[in-house]
């Protein structure tokens, strides 16, 4: 009996003992799954974390790049302030106020009326305001033949560095040939690039649509209706260029693409201006030819642009110059003698010339002119 007992007991030992055993062996396999699992966890979240320390690096390499590009660009408009502005008048933004200098145009020019903002379509340079001399050159195709860079020469090298920096020189292109355009473009920006970054010289092209429907039909064969439109253009180039210096400076003096100043002519026109007594002049003559070396009072180019857009169609527009005062300063029943002195207190001549004309091919196309105004 006693031996059953024993046997029993070593029976039950021997389960206990082979079930705690496959409950081990369970348990350590459970264990060696999880950490089977937990390493392939591990390798996993390495895996992910190099994937992402990559992504990190790819990015970070990115943004150097991104940041290295806008230094540059930066360094670039730093060390070329050369503002290109094409069809100025398409983006503004729609919070932005346009300068009203050419909302008159409308009142002469119906079709203008629809067009929105009034700006050159294209402009490079600082677009400097604040200064106390605009100078305008209007310039054209001449064929085979251009004086505009022996012209702007003169005109910029003649002057001392203070004088450059209280002045803006306005090149407009008022010719529709994009070829010329860049041609100018390409003259200027290689052989004047100090200026145009200092924000002393400019380039203006006029729009198209600013001229009148006469100049988009069939233009004359004849010489005479060739030159009536030559001359009606030139005018309306020059009204142009008048109203978009008017805000820009005090002065404004009228030159031509086809000129040589004189040395030192700068200094003399400043000296000259300071030292009048007279502050009713409303313009002096810096040269006696036609609409060369014409400074006005940048506060009265609007009336002189308004009376040239009245009466643009009948004459060339040195003849209009001579015909406003006329009209703006000869009394009713006053003696010609009279008005004649009243003029010279208000239209003021100085002696001698400081610009001299060497232009033989003229603007008209196939036409010269031999005319010079010459210094001394």
């Amino acid at each position: 009996m006693r031996t059953k007992q024993v046997n029993v007991l070593i029976a039950l030992a021997a389960v206990m003992l082979f079930s705690f055993s496959c409950f081990c062996i369970s348990r350590m396999t459970q264990t060696s799954n999880q950490l089977i699992n937990c390493r392939n966890h591990i390798l996993e979240f390495k895996e992910k974390m190099l994937r992402l320390k990559n992504k990190t690096e790819r990015n970070r390499q990115e943004l150097i790049k991104a940041l290295s590009k806008m230094k540059y660009e930066m360094t670039q408009r730093k060390n070329m302030p050369i503002n290109l502005v094409e069809k100025k008048m398409k983006t503004l933004g729609k919070s932005e106020t346009a300068s009203n200098t050419f909302e008159i145009l409308k009142f002469f020019f119906p079709h203008l009326r629809k067009a929105g903002r009034i700006y050159p379509d294209v402009i490079i340079g600082k677009e400097k305001t604040g200064v106390s001399f605009a100078l305008g050159i209007s310039t054209v195709n001449r064929g085979n033949q251009s004086y505009l860079k022996q012209t702007l020469n003169s005109v910029v090298s003649r002057m001392t560095p203070s004088e450059e920096k209280d002045s803006v020189v306005i090149v407009s292109v008022a010719d529709g040939n994009e070829d010329y355009l860049k041609s100018v473009v390409d003259m200027i920006t290689k052989r004047f690039k100090r200026q145009l970054r200092s924000g002393s010289l400019e380039i203006i092209s006029i729009p198209a649509f600013f001229y009148p429907n006469i100049f988009h039909v069939k233009q004359s064969t004849e010489d005479s209706g060739r030159s009536e439109n030559w001359r009606i253009k030139q005018v309306l180039d020059f009204c142009f260029l008048m109203l978009y210096a008017q805000p820009k400076a005090m002065y404004y003096l009228q030159l031509e693409d086809d000129i040589i100043a004189k040395k030192t002519y700068f200094t003399k026109i400043t000296d000259f201006v300071h030292n009048i007594t007279s502050k009713n002049w409303f313009y002096i003559e810096f040269s006696i030819l036609g609409f060369i070396g014409k400074l006005f009072k940048s506060e009265d180019l609007t009336d002189f642009v308004r009376f040239f857009l009245m009466f643009y169609k009948d004459k060339p527009i040195d003849l209009l110059l001579g015909d406003i005062f006329q009209v703006k300063m000869c009394n009713p029943g006053e003696t010609p003698e009279k008005c004649a002195e009243r003029n010279k207190q208000i239209r003021i001549q100085y002696k001698p010339s400081l610009f001299q004309h060497v232009g033989i091919e003229s603007s008209l196309p196939g036409e010269e002119q031999y005319s010079k105004d010459i210094y001394y």
